[in-house]
C-alpha cells in the first residue's frame, strides 16, 4: 500500500497528540464553537497508527531508521 516513513518514536508522538486532541474534542463542552477544531487530531491519530505520512512522502522525508 503506502511506504513507512514515519519511525517508532514519530509515531509515538502521533498517537498521543491525535489522542488527546481528540480526547479534548469529546470531553470537552468548555471551547463553545471551536470544539470542532480539535477533530484536527484525527491525522496524526492516523498517520501514527499506519506509519506513513503523506507529507512525509511529497517532502520525501522519513523518520525510520535507515536499512543497512
Amino acid at each position: 500500500m503506502f511506504k513507512t516513513n514515519v519511525g517508532l518514536n514519530d509515531r509515538i508522538v502521533r498517537i498521543i497528540i491525535g489522542v488527546v486532541l481528540l480526547g479534548g474534542y469529546f470531553f470537552s463542552g468548555a471551547l463553545g464553537g471551536l470544539h470542532w477544531l480539535l477533530l484536527i487530531g484525527v491525522v496524526p491519530l492516523l498517520t501514527g497508527i499506519f506509519a506513513t505520512c503523506p507529507l512525509y512522502s511529497v517532502l520525501g522525508m522519513s523518520t525510520c531508521p535507515m536499512k543497512r
